[in-house]
């Protein structure tokens, strides 16, 4: 509760002194919001525990559409739902807390600030943190006819914390650590984090001592900051001044020491890794998906998805650090993949590849264009609104014949051309790309190009396959009362089945009651099916340290091109219907948009921790309005579609 509606309150009170006699209910909550209007007039961004000012609690914001929140008035039962007692809370002076009162009259404080409490009982905080390492909440809640308090310890990440004085090294943070097999002429980046005033050294038996220096790359945000938060105070970044790096040449490892030394102080640490030399292992690798039958390839390791290689692959392999191997694409283009993945065939480096005079099928849904290449190479296949480019990494083109077949009504030119890093392929089509497939098939690339399906505007329903996916579980959010993402989402989606089939769509779900379902196994589903479309219900949540208030909202989610308008039309539909804060669309590396066989999307439309945003979810008219919102986005979608 913050300082207008204190000042709401005791107006009110005020009127009806004039009006009637005043009851022990009245003079309970008239004491209180006295006591509340003295702490805020005191400090209306009061200070808190850990010294950081956090402004009193606001409205939630709510939407012109949001049903009103049932009254509730009974027994307070004091509940917190986030975080659960003894949690590890990963944020730096505040973070969010909800739960429930039992009772929408009660008075709520938390550490002694007040928490606007919803009619229903719910509550939603931004709290500060204590600065301990365990961290203490104290809730108290109060109506006219009783007092409730409870307590709740949540933790920090456990994180070395140094000495007072002295050299020091943090154990966990040496990089990298394992069986690392690396090239002779390569440097292998070494980091640490020590003393900030240290000489930092590695030290090998013999005697030999390689110097560390200062690294000075920027810290990065948490990635929730990143994805989710719009203050971009938040994203200021700076140098730490304990982290050190050294390039060390490849050579092969049996021990070796850290060593700080601060003064006359000086620490030495085992450095826990085992280099071997690339000689010692195969050359090549074959890549094996296993049961999607498709390896990701990332940039960086440890990065987001970038290529997505049919089992059968091949690369030479230039590395392994600990369950990452890295492979090249092409020369200067790495890539990093699971270990697992990467099977040794015991080959040397791989010839060039050659690949040679491509032919075109037409088929009934599909155009097929057969790539034949020497041996299955890394490629990457680009999407533009009305092309895809294919890129053969590493091979050389002998091109000599294009053969188109019967006239195609979906294919219109295709072209080749060579590139330093390999033969790039580019296929020109006469309507928007709808989905597509690439795999390996003895030895030739097979990309199968989907033809769009005949769209009728008046009634673009019809004939469609719509598969249906209600988000989680296992796993989701839940919200301030208990309500789980897993049962608004089915909520959401049932509703959204009936209105598809009543329009003319076949819906496929991907559950209809609460058994759990693999994330893996759901684009699986719509993608045997041949599935038009794939929506994915979801409704939203936040990381540890963004402050829900100004960053809840609605928003779509999607991975390729072809689905930005289809997510831009449900976003702007969903928006209208919903009347929340427009988050906008975003790329997401999500599974259930990843599926290349036809346009999906993940719609987030509400944020389960909104009290008022869950108690929509809870109400048939706040499930109906959503499915209401994605039912018109796609009807907006399609109907374009139909007029292109």
């Amino acid at each position: 509760m913050g300082w207008e509606s204190v000042n709401a309150g005791l107006a009110q009170l005020s009127a009806g002194l004039y009006l009637a006699p005043m009851t022990p209910r009245h003079l309970f909550r008239l004491a209180s919001l006295l006591a509340l209007s003295s702490a805020c007039a005191a400090s209306p961004t009061r200070p808190t525990a850990a010294g950081v000012p956090v402004a009193a609690q606001p409205a939630v914001e709510q939407g012109p559409k949001s049903p009103v929140i049932d009254s509730v008035i009974g027994p307070l039962d004091l509940v917190v739902r986030y975080p659960a007692a003894g949690a590890v809370i990963d944020a730096s002076d505040s973070s969010f807390m909800f739960g429930t009162t039992g009772s929408g009259d009660a008075v709520l404080t938390i550490n002694g600030a007040p928490v606007r409490v919803a009619p229903n009982g719910a509550w939603l905080a931004w709290v500060a943190l204590p600065r301990d390492s365990v961290m203490r909440f104290e809730l108290v809640a109060r109506t006219p006819r009783e007092t409730g308090r409870t307590e709740l310890l949540a933790r920090r990440p456990a994180r070395y914390q140094p000495p007072a004085s002295g050299a020091w090294i943090d154990p966990g943070s040496i990089e990298p650590r394992g069986q690392v097999t690396w090239p002779r002429d390569e440097f292998i980046p070494v980091t640490v984090r020590a003393h900030p005033e240290a000489q930092v050294r590695l030290r090998f038996p013999g005697n030999l001592l390689v110097p560390m220096a200062r690294d000075t790359r920027l810290d990065e945000p948490a990635w929730g900051v990143r994805a989710f938060d719009s203050d971009t105070q938040n994203l200021r970044r700076g140098i730490p001044p304990d982290r050190y790096i050294a390039l060390l040449r490849g050579r092969a490892v049996d021990s070796a020491e850290v060593e700080a030394i601060v003064g006359a102080d000086t620490v030495r640490m085992p450095w826990p890794v085992r280099i071997a030399l690339l000689d010692s292992i195969p050359a090549v690798a074959e890549l094996d998906g296993g049961e999607d039958g498709v390896t990701i390839g990332r940039a960086a390791r440890g990065g987001t998805y970038h290529w997505f290689w049919a089992t059968g692959t091949r690369a030479r392999l230039t590395g392994l650090l600990g369950d990452d191997a890295r492979v090249q694409v092409a020369p200067g283009i790495e890539a990093w993949v699971p270990a697992p993945d990467a099977r040794p065939l015991y080959l040397p480096s791989p010839p060039e590849a050659v690949a040679g005079s491509v032919a075109l099928t037409p088929m009934a849904d599909r155009a097929r264009l057969r790539i034949p290449v020497s041996q299955p190479v890394p490629y990457e296949i680009v999407e533009r609104e009305r092309s895809l480019e294919v890129l053969l990494y590493g091979a050389v083109g002998d091109v000599n014949w294009i053969r188109y077949g019967p006239a195609d009504t979906l294919v219109t030119r295709i072209a080749w051309s060579q590139e330093p890093e390999g033969v790039r392929l580019v296929v020109d089509l006469a309507d928007p790309v709808w989905g597509f497939r690439a795999g390996w098939d003895r030895g030739d690339l097979l990309l199968d190009i989907r033809r769009p399906p005949a769209i009728d505007a008046g009634r673009p329903f019809d004939g469609r396959l719509i598969v249906v996916d209600a988000g989680h579980p296992p796993l989701g959010a839940s919200g301030p009362t208990g309500l789980t993402e897993a049962e608004a989402n089915l909520g959401v989606a049932l509703e959204l089945q009936r209105m598809l089939e009543d329009a003319g769509a076949r819906v496929v779900m991907t559950r209809t009651d609460a058994t759990p379902v693999a994330l893996g196994a759901r684009p699986r589903l719509a993608d045997s099916l041949g599935a038009d479309l794939l929506l994915s219900i979801h409704n939203n949540a936040l990381p540890d340290g963004v402050n829900p208030f100004p960053n809840n909202g609605t928003s779509v989610y999607y991975n390729h091109p072809r689905s930005i308008p289809l997510a831009a039309a449900v976003q702007r539909a969903l928006v209208r219907r919903l009347g929340l804060r427009d988050l906008g669309i975003g790329r997401g590396d999500l599974a259930l948009v990843r599926p290349t066989w036809m346009p999906a999307i993940l719609a987030e439309g509400l944020f389960m921790m909104v009290p008022e945003q869950e108690a929509m979810l809870r109400s048939e008219a706040g499930r109906h309005r959503y499915a209401q919102g994605v039912f018109e986005g796609v009807r907006e979608f399609l109907r374009g579609r139909a007029r292109d």
